[in-house]
Formats: structure tokens, C-alpha cells, sequence
């Protein structure tokens, strides 16, 4: 699942969000202003929330500016509340438009529709990173584009990693949601043996990995 780009600079509203979309199983990223977007990778997510009133600049040219480069769906998020100022947001190219203040549920409604009319891996409940492709739902990883077999075990490894991305899982933490799940009793090895496994069909290379990362002492990350 790729992440959500929200760019809204009042910090409460912008974390806010950020934690709710997290609850409801998104992954979010939150920046501050234009040139916070500007900085961003917007190929890498799925869909940006977008203040029109930041900071540095306006939300409507930058939008206009996306737009001459990518077709990554855009959801006005503003105070700007008239109807004019709603078709103009049409107008420079967002996907969706919601007033200020707004629900938080008719905020993942929106995401989720938009998401759906723009065929979006997020909503076909598929995550995407650096070449490593893996589908939820059929329970299938591919290295750019080549199917990878894991054992049961070794994709529910990946699975962890993944759905806790940007957090550090010691190894008691994996031992209870790998294989304590059902009070089975493994040994200290059985997840080194299993992550070497893991890494040696993503072909992961353990001095210079990008998927799975070695926390030295306390156990493992994904990515970046």
C-alpha cells in the first residue's frame, strides 16, 4: 500500500488525519506546505490531501502544477467553503473537494471513493515498494514482476514487516505475531534462519538491504 501525501500546514488538523488514516489501515505522510509536496516523491503515493491556503504558496496552482506532470488523485481539504470556490478547485484539476470543518469518516469515504474511480493499488489492497510487489488479498510477492514462492511462514514474516512499516519490531514482538499466534514454542535461531530465507528470495542483500533492515540489538524494520 502505498502512502498518503497530506499537506496541510495547521499541525493538529495535519496529525490528526494522519493518525486517523493510520487507525483505518493507510499509511500517511504528513508535510507542511508547497514546498514540502514540491519535495515529496508524488509517485510514490496513492493520493494527496491538500490545504489550498498554505503557507508559501497556493494550493490551486500547486495543484496545477501536479497536474502538468501526474494524474495522482488530489483532494482539496480547505476553509474556502463557497461554491465558487469549489468549481474553481474543479477547475485546476483536483479529484474531490471538502470543506473546512469536515468530518474525519466523510474524509476516508472521499479517499476511498476516489481511490476506487482511479483503479488505485491501495484499494485492491496491494503494496508496492522498490520493485517488491505483494497482494494481500491472492497472497502473492513479486520481485519486478517476477513471482517469488515463500513458505507460509516466510509470507507471514513479510506481511509484519510491512503492515508495521516505519516501526522497529523486536524479536519477542515477531516471535508472538509470527509463530506464538498459536503457543508454539520456537527456538532464538528460528528468526535469523527465517529472515535469511526471506531476504535471499527477495533478493535482499544482507549487507545493503532495502527491505528488510537489521536494528542491531533489538531486531527489524522495513524499508527506508
Amino acid at each position: 500500500m502505498r502512502p498518503i501525501l497530506i499537506a496541510e500546514d495547521d499541525t493538529v488538523i495535519n496529525s490528526g488525519i494522519k493518525y486517523f488514516l493510520e487507525k483505518q489501515g493507510y499509511r500517511a505522510d504528513s508535510v507542511f506546505s508547497c514546498a514540502g509536496v514540491k519535495a515529496a516523491a508524488i509517485n510514490e503515493y496513492s493520493l494527496i490531501v491538500l490545504d489550498i491556503n498554505l503557507p508559501d504558496g497556493n494550493g490551486l496552482e500547486l495543484c496545477g502544477e501536479i497536474r502538468e506532470v501526474s494524474n495522482i488523485p488530489i483532494i482539496f481539504l480547505t476553509a474556502n467553503d463557497t461554491d465558487e470556490d469549489m468549481i474553481n478547485g474543479f477547475k485546476w484539476g483536483c479529484d474531490d473537494y471538502i470543506p473546512k470543518p469536515f468530518s474525519t469518516e466523510i474524509l476516508l469515504q472521499r479517499i476511498k471513493a476516489v481511490l476506487r474511480r482511479a483503479g488505485s493499488n491501495d484499494e485492491r489492497n496491494i503494496f508496492t515498494y522498490k520493485g517488491l510487489s505483494v497482494d494481500f488479498d491472492r497472497m502473492a510477492v513479486s520481485v519486478e514482476s517476477n513471482p517469488v514462492k515463500l513458505s507460509a511462514t516466510e509470507y507471514k514474516l513479510l506481511e509484519v514487516l510491512i503492515k508495521n512499516k516505519g516501526h522497529v519490531l523486536t524479536r519477542n514482538m515477531l516471535f508472538e505475531k509470527v509463530w506464538d499466534i498459536d503457543g508454539n514454542y520456537i527456538d532464538e535461531n528460528t528468526l535469523s534462519v527465517h529472515i535469511r530465507r526471506l531476504r535471499n528470495k527477495l533478493g535482499d542483500d544482507s549487507k545493503n538491504p532495502k527491505y528488510i533492515i537489521t536494528v542491531f540489538g533489538i531486531g527489524y524494520t522495513f524499508g527506508e
